[in-house]
C-alpha cells in the first residue's frame, strides 16, 4: 500500500487534467485553475474517504459542490457564455460541413440550461460512464437516463429551431446523430 504522499500525487497525475477540463467546461478557463487547486485540497484532507474504484466521479463531484457552494451562478453562466462563443469562433474556422454541424451544436448547447449542458457534456466531452456521472450529479442511474433523454430531446429541438434550412437534415454531435 502507498503511503498518502505517493497515493496523492498518483491521484493528482492522473485525473488533474479532467477535473481541469470539467471545471473549465462549468466556470471557464479563468476559474478553473481556482476549482482544481480546491478539489486536490479536499481530496487531499479526505484521501481515505475517496472510493479506489471511483475516484474521478468523486473529484468531479468534489469540484462540482465547490463550483455550486463558491461561485454564484450569474458569473458561472457569464464564463460560459463566454467559453462556448470562444468555441464557436473556433469552430467557424474550421472547412467544410463538419464545420458548420459543429457551430449550429454549439449555438445550441449555448441556448440549454446549465443542467442539461452538465448532463451532456460529462458523458460526452468529459468520457464518464453514465453510472460516473449519475454519481457526480448525486442522482440514480435511471434518473440520469431520465434527465439525459430530456436533455437530449431539448438539445434536438434547439438545433432545429436554430437552422431550419437544414432542420431535415441530422446534425451529429459527440458522435450521436440528431434528425
Amino acid at each position: 500500500m502507498p503511503n498518502p504522499h505517493e497515493r496523492f500525487t498518483a491521484l493528482y497525475n492522473t485525473y488533474q487534467a479532467r477535473v481541469y477540463g470539467y471545471a473549465a467546461s462549468r466556470a471557464g478557463h479563468q476559474l478553473a485553475e481556482e476549482v482544481v487547486s480546491e478539489t486536490f485540497l479536499v481530496a487531499w484532507r479526505r484521501l481515505d474517504s475517496i472510493p479506489y474504484h471511483a475516484q474521478l466521479p468523486w473529484l468531479f463531484r468534489v469540484a462540482r459542490n465547490i463550483l455550486r457552494d463558491n461561485f454564484r451562478q450569474a458569473t458561472r453562466h457569464e464564463s460560459l457564455e463566454a467559453e462556448l462563443r470562444a468555441w464557436m469562433d473556433e469552430a467557424a474556422t474550421d472547412a467544410g460541413e463538419h464545420a458548420t454541424e459543429r457551430v449550429a451544436a454549439l449555438r445550441a448547447l449555448a441556448t440549454l440550461s446549465d443542467a442539461d449542458k452538465e448532463l451532456l457534456t460529462l458523458t460526452t466531452w468529459h468520457g464518464l460512464s453514465a453510472v460516473e456521472a449519475a454519481e457526480v450529479l448525486g442522482c440514480t442511474k435511471a434518473a440520469f437516463f431520465v434527465r439525459m433523454h430530456r436533455a437530449r430531446r431539448r438539445l434536438q429541438a434547439a438545433i432545429q429551431a436554430g437552422d431550419t434550412s437544414t432542420s431535415t437534415k441530422p446534425v451529429t454531435v459527440a458522435g450521436r446523430k440528431f434528425q
